[in-house]
């Protein structure tokens, strides 16, 4: 089930609501909870188990490492995390170790292993994540073990953010878990959120994903060097618009229950550093590797050998974590080879054209990256790559013509790109200033009233292009569902 499908929409998402509703207080969690099982089992099946398992193992563990001291503490949060990870290795990453390790096997004169295809349990990574962290914060004191099995069920799999995120720490929720309010403006600004989230999936990333697919499955001679930059400036909206949307959408979800979910994206392509972009892109996940990862490593505080050798080894793991692929490997190696060449000369950025600069070379690095991302092999990636950089001829004045042909793609395409620019965050702002306090009575009343009529003419369009769109058409999925 899809955020993004008539079933959620006018279905599941309704009963929920005046489930949680309609029980009060008392009961709200334990509705929140069976519904997060059925969001799961309607598209995961028997796979429950898997998560079930996941939640009742980490419930347990977390207590014995609470109650525990010195070895057995460490034993048990050992423990703990293997019992999370073996699975996300046996269904993510296993055949992929097979065959990397097939050539081993073939020198040694043994017959390689193999597997048949095992299908990846959606969301494993995420709630394996959270899991791990929870253990960890846990194990350093830093919040007391949650004391009852369904808080802790509802913390790993509340159905907003168990797919694709955002990575939910603990101690961030556990008092909203107990305790948490939900007014008018609370779930008027959800609702809002999700909208927003809503239509960045369905009307950006879903049409610019159909272009995106069409240029990148167009056969090597077939590729210009204008569709090739194309394909690649689709794809990087259509995976920022897919993943942000989703994002929306569970923080959204989130305020409509009571839940504060943290923040995943903060407008990743106006970065002028790799650095600054991964301050940006996927938020929740770049700090979970920082605090569970970089810095039990040594972080940046053995020398400077050690530091490029932790970005290494984290960006590497950050690339599989992605996906059990050699493109994945090499994508993480790629921004992690740039955050080590810009601690070796930092950017300098003192000028305004200094700025641009670094805009534009964070910008072609990430591109590049995506490429790498979305291509079936390195072999493909790297004559995708070729075709950019012109080895097949300049820009045709076709390329122009064609595209300003299909006016509706064109539109897609501009607003995408507009909308990756903070303006709307400008507007939201500047809404706020013409509603200062000390305005004459008529004047504040007049503003808040016009900023009031803008939201909801803003919202109601947006819901009614997007329910349009639901009902004439299948959807692609969460990219992210994959990971």
């Amino acid at each position: 089930m899809v955020f993004s499908s008539v079933t959620f929409l006018f279905l599941f998402l309704p009963l929920v609501l005046a489930g949680t509703f309609f029980t009060g207080k008392r009961f709200r969690n334990h509705v929140l909870f069976a519904a997060s099982l059925l969001f799961y089992i309607w598209g995961e099946g028997a796979f429950i188990f898997l998560l079930l398992s996941s939640i009742v193992a980490t419930f347990f563990t977390g207590h014995w490492i609470e109650n525990s001291s010195g070895f057995r503490q460490k034993l048990f949060l050992a423990l703990g995390v293997t019992v999370n990870l073996l699975p996300l290795f046996i269904f993510k990453y296993l055949n992929f170790s097979l065959d990397a390790l097939a050539p081993v096997f073939v020198f040694a004169g043994q017959v390689p292993w193999q597997v048949e295809a095992i299908h990846l349990p959606a969301g494993i990574s995420f709630f394996t994540f959270q899991a791990i962290s929870y253990l960890i914060d846990v194990y350093r004191r830093i919040t007391p073990a949650e004391k009852h099995l369904l808080g802790c069920g509802l913390y790993i799999s509340m159905f907003p953010q168990l797919i694709a995120g955002p990575i939910v720490r603990y101690h961030d929720i556990a008092k909203q878990l107990v305790q948490r309010t939900v007014n008018m403006k609370k779930f008027s600004d959800g609702a809002e959120r999700f909208i927003f989230g809503l239509s960045k999936k369905v009307l950006l990333a879903d049409p610019l994903g159909v272009k995106a697919d069409e240029i990148f499955s167009l056969p090597l001679q077939e590729l210009t060097m204008g569709n090739s930059w194309l394909g690649a400036t689709c794809f990087s909206l259509q995976i920022y618009y897919d993943f942000s949307g989703y994002s929306d959408m569970a923080i959204g979800l989130g305020k409509m229950f009571g839940f504060r979910l943290p923040e995943n994206f903060n407008y990743p392509y106006i970065s002028r550093s790799m650095r600054e972009f991964w301050r940006r892109w996927h938020i929740s996940l770049s700090t979970w590797l920082r605090d569970y990862l970089y810095i039990p490593l040594g972080g940046s505080h053995k020398g400077t050998g050690r530091t490029f050798t932790n970005l290494l080894i984290v960006f590497l793991l950050c690339g599989l974590w992605h996906g059990a692929s050699w493109t994945f490997v090499l994508w993480g190696l790629w921004h992690g080879i740039f955050l080590v060449l810009e601690r070796l000369v930092p950017l300098q950025q003192n000028s305004i054209l200094r700025q641009g600069l670094g805009w534009l070379y964070t910008t072609v690095v990430v591109m590049i990256g995506w490429v790498i991302f979305r291509s079936p092999d390195m072999g493909t990636a790297w004559q995708f790559i070729q075709v950019m950089a012109g080895e097949q001829g300049t820009i045709e004045s076709s390329f122009f013509t064609a595209l300003v042909a299909d006016r509706l793609f064109l539109t897609e395409l501009i607003v995408g790109l507009v909308l990756a620019l903070p303006l709307y965050k400008a507007l939201c702002r500047m809404a706020e200033s013409i509603q200062r306090p000390g305005l004459p009575h008529f004047r504040l009343l007049a503003a808040e009233s016009g900023v009031a009529l803008g939201r909801v003419t803003l919202f109601s369009a947006l819901l009614y292009f997007v329910l349009i769109s639901v009902a004439a058409q299948a959807y692609h999925p969460f990219l992210y569902f994959q990971f």
